[in-house]
């Protein structure tokens, strides 16, 4: 017990330091936007639609789907691909911090205890210049990520797809071979981790319907009519 007292002060203490050199990166990036100008990066953006899901929802179907009848690049889970090159690791580690529970302790001792481990901070870092430059190139679906976050609203359409999570979780039941309770625990988990990611690092709560622009319900609206809906608002509104 002793020995754990004095180890305890040391961890607080690495946890402060790193806590305020995060601080200190974000107050560095702010004030580069503000240099180039918010006009300047809002005029080397394309048109792009990102897409928020509930898990189980079927974002990612609806993305598919609306690359397809576009003729769009869609980026999901090929986006981590993008990260990790820049980050020079595989897509199985950056699984590990995409939109899962912040984790304090790895993320402060993970570089002591393992150098291949990838801090969410520096994970987030480099997947907004990969967003960004997905967007710049334009006709582009974003699905997840908080990319409705790092974008210029006026640019693109926002869209958050839902459904009830006893429908939710029968999709992912039958879709992963899980029983019912394994598949209502996943729901639970990926969307607190959700939700986690986007108050953590955007500071905005990823259900409130005021971020979107369009938001479906799945259950109510199938993925082929919800695509459709999606490519004739983006077609509607002044991008």
């Amino acid at each position: 017990m002793k020995e754990q007292t004095r180890e305890e002060p040391k961890i607080v203490a690495a946890a402060e330091r790193q806590m305020q050199a995060w601080v200190k990166t974000a107050e560095i990036q702010e004030q580069t936007i503000r240099d180039q100008g918010a006009q300047n990066v809002c005029d080397q953006i394309g048109k792009f639609l990102t897409i928020s899901r509930e898990e189980g929802a079927g974002g990612s179907e609806i993305a598919q789907l609306v690359g397809e009848k576009l003729g769009w690049e869609v980026l999901d889970k090929n986006l981590l691909d993008r990260v990790g090159e820049r980050l020079q690791c595989s897509r199985a580690m950056l699984e590990l911090v995409d939109e899962t529970p912040g984790n304090w302790v790895l993320d402060v001792l993970g570089g002591w205890m393992d150098k291949q481990i990838v801090s969410q901070e520096k994970y987030v870092v480099h997947l907004g210049r990969v967003v960004l430059a997905a967007a710049r190139r334009g006709n582009v679906v974003l699905v997840g990520r908080g990319a409705q976050f790092l974008l210029p609203r006026e640019k693109g359409l926002c869209v958050r797809i839902i459904a009830p999570k006893k429908f939710r979780a029968e999709r992912i039941a039958a879709g992963r071979n899980l029983d019912a309770a394994a598949a209502r625990k996943l729901v639970d988990e990926t969307d607190l981790g959700r939700r986690e990611f986007a108050q953590r690092f955007f500071h905005h709560e990823i259900d409130d319907p005021h971020h979107y622009d369009l938001v479906i319900n799945a259950e109510r609206i199938g993925p082929d009519d919800a695509a459709d809906t999606i490519a004739q608002a983006l077609a509607r509104v002044s991008v």
